[in-house]
């Protein structure tokens, strides 16, 4: 996959992602040469997973209709939800400029309804 997820004036763009695995039919990218964070753009899938290096869920960018990315929800320390910097589960809204929101606490029914994709994290 190329570097935002796209395909630059039709021509093709070097990889930057791998694909390792799937989790619920959800593909699992790895990052190639350095390259921390998921795709900011989606080129065919409705979301992308990223593990932590012990194999446990890091984050999952969901993305919209047009393949921008409209959600990350995300399990790691966010000093504005809890201030012990334990990881919590919570999740960030993005607009078309890539803006996202302020951490916001993932609730009960988000949890049960993503829960098949957070591989290793305790609900």
């Amino acid at each position: 996959m190329g570097g935002r997820g796209t395909f630059a004036a039709g021509n093709p763009v070097e990889y930057t992602y791998n694909t390792v695995d799937k989790i619920a039919g959800v593909k699992v990218l790895e990052g190639i040469d350095g390259q921390h964070s998921l795709p900011e753009e989606s080129h065919s899938s409705f979301a992308y997973i990223k593990l932590k290096p012990d194999g446990t869920f890091h984050e999952m960018r969901i993305y919209d209709k047009d393949h921008y990315l409209k959600y990350e929800i995300a399990y790691h320390p966010e000093k504005n939800i809890d201030p012990s910097r334990n990881p919590v589960l919570h999740y960030h809204v993005y607009n078309r400029e890539f803006e996202r929101s302020k951490a916001i606490k993932m609730t009960k029914a988000m949890k049960k309804y993503f829960k098949k994709y957070m591989k290793g994290v305790k609900i």
